[in-house]
């Protein structure tokens, strides 16, 4: 067996798994979204952090498809031999690969502004939808709930926002810690409860050689699917030649 012909069967193999994960992770994400029921019911043993996982519907299922795409351009582009498939496999995951260290650099370097953008989302999204947007309210809630937080800043999020004016100057009850169902601005400034993205920095800096690792891994397994694409697309040329 001929050095191309090994790479070539790998990157199938390879992206033949891709496809089956994105797939795996399309259906879950398809099923926690329409049967939220019957997977919570599944989940029973895990009853307290059953609402947490139905929040992560919607993100499998995104993730499912890129990789589904992925796994499919790959796979065809290879077994076929096929330059323009292999291309785009290539261009799809050095746009990821950029986004991921463009995102990174501006986390480590500018976080600050990074804070800054994510806050002006979040606040008006906050005062407008929450309490009214049924899937935002969900993961807003579990959230706060299973981070003990409260708003992306603090409770001031809250302030003014269409939910305060339908509860009669109510805010969520993750904004005190008593959690009681009448959560006053004034009980939750006393309670000094910290804001959701706060929150999460913390933990971040707490497991960064976790959070390293892990993109340290996804980051070389970009660059080698890049690198073997490249080497297929490349060897092509030569065997047209």
């Amino acid at each position: 067996m001929g050095c191309f012909t090994f790479v070539k069967l790998m990157v199938v193999l390879f992206n033949l798994l891709i496809f089956l994960g994105g797939l795996t992770l399309l259906a879950l994400g398809i099923w926690v979204s329409v049967d939220r029921g019957s997977f919570l019911q599944q989940l029973e043993p895990f009853s307290s952090q059953g609402l947490q996982f139905v929040n992560v519907g919607f993100f499998c299922i995104a993730i499912g498809a890129v990789m589904l795409l992925l796994g499919l351009l790959g796979c065809c582009g290879a077994h076929k031999e096929s330059k323009c498939l292999l291309l785009t496999f290539f261009s799809i995951i050095l746009i990821i690969f950029i986004a991921e260290v463009a995102a990174a650099v501006v986390a480590l370097a500018y976080s600050s502004f990074a804070e800054g953008i994510l806050k002006a989302w979040a606040t008006p999204a906050l005062q407008k939808d929450y309490g009214s947007d049924a899937v935002f309210t969900e993961i807003w809630n579990t959230t706060m709930t299973e981070m003990e937080c409260c708003g992306f800043t603090n409770y001031t999020d809250f302030v003014g926002s269409e939910f305060e004016k339908e509860n009669g100057g109510s805010l969520p009850p993750s904004c005190c810690w008593l959690n009681s169902t009448s959560c006053r601005p004034h009980e939750a400034e006393r309670s000094a409860v910290q804001g959701c993205f706060k929150h999460i920095v913390e933990t971040l800096k707490e497991h960064t050689n976790i959070v390293g690792g892990i993109a340290a891994g996804i980051g070389v397994l970009e660059i080698a699917a890049m690198a073997v694409s490249m080497y297929l697309y490349c060897h092509l040329d030569k065997k047209i030649n």
